[in-house]
């Protein structure tokens, strides 16, 4: 372990699943550094980049409510969207809040650094690069959509995604923060779209392969129209193998509870199922597997349970 006192827990990720897994984690006695994803280019994070040319705020923002330590009223206004029919409509303070800051210190990373000061954030927030970037997607048929938002909506099955520009450099701070995590998280989140832009910041994904630490991939529950329809927790694997240089992932951890069927007949209506486990494959990947019950059932909807994946990662951490 490191000679901080804390065991540091790096987390890669984007989009709705990094913080609800952050949300757990923050309460246990380590030290976390969230990296987060800068190719979202849809709703009020896409009107700020195209505008103001900055990286989009939307998944930094979530991260950042999701691990600070403020009153609730406080975290609630960062938060709240404006439905007006003015040009605030659609916007979040946070997002608007997150991009002024930016323009005031002609750094988003700074502008990153001083709102986790504001909101009293336990950890640090990393964009994978501190400049957007736009995805891109290669389909089968060997046509390319441009966009993160559009990729899912192609109707076609995706072969790969790149990132424009392909140099795009990730801050030395990232860098540092993998090399001395003590255990290395890839996911939850969609695999094309939140997973997979952050692994493709080339000096990031090497910092990933070489680092000693553990890394962990926790699959996603159930698959995702547009991106990974019918695969298995396999697939997914060999999809991260298929875009990096190394085969790094030492353990997956899966839900091994059952789905209740009126669940899966509300997700079949968006062409989602469970995600399958072949576990005989895995295996011969060389992965470690850890099944649980880490299925949050309420709502009727199915999320990662925060409190029970964060006890399972913490397990993991050197002592």
């Amino acid at each position: 372990m490191t000679t901080n006192t804390q065991p540091r827990i790096v987390i890669i990720g984007g989009g709705t699943g990094l913080p609800v897994l952050l949300r757990g984690l923050k309460k246990y006695d380590v030290d976390i550094t969230a990296i987060v994803t800068v190719a979202d280019d849809g709703g009020s994070s896409g009107r700020l980049r195209d505008e103001m040319q900055i990286p989009p705020p939307g998944d930094i923002r979530n991260v950042l409510a999701a691990l600070s330590d403020v009153e609730p009223l406080v975290e609630e206004m960062f938060q709240h969207r404006f439905k007006t029919s003015n040009e605030l409509s659609g916007h979040s303070l946070g997002n608007l809040i997150l991009a002024a800051m930016t323009s005031i210190t002609g750094n988003f990373s700074h502008a990153v650094q001083e709102m986790s000061r504001v909101l009293n954030v336990r950890g640090k927030v990393l964009p994978a690069a501190n400049r957007s970037v736009i995805l891109n997607a290669e389909m089968e048929d060997g046509s390319v959509v441009s966009g993160e938002s559009k990729i899912p909506f192609s109707g076609k099955k995706i072969k790969r995604v790149f990132l424009n520009p392909n140099n795009v450099q990730p801050l030395p701070e990232t860098l540092l923060e993998i090399r001395q995590a003590d255990l290395i998280v890839i996911g939850p989140g969609s695999l094309y779209t939140s997973i997979l832009p952050n692994l493709l910041v080339k000096k990031l994904g090497q910092a990933v392969c070489e680092a000693k630490a553990k890394k962990v991939y926790i699959c996603n529950l159930m698959t995702q129209a547009g991106e990974t329809l019918n695969y298995t927790a396999s697939d997914h694997v060999k999809a991260i193998y298929d875009h990096m240089d190394c085969a790094f992932i030492d353990m997956i951890l899966i839900n091994n509870e059952e789905i209740p069927p009126e669940i899966e007949l509300r997700y079949k209506e968006e062409l989602a199922r469970p995600v399958q486990f072949d576990f005989q494959v895995l295996n011969e990947l060389g992965i470690s597997v850890v099944q649980k019950k880490i299925a949050n059932l309420e709502g009727n909807v199915i999320r990662h349970d925060t409190r029970k994946v964060a006890e399972i990662l913490y397990s993991l951490l050197p002592k």
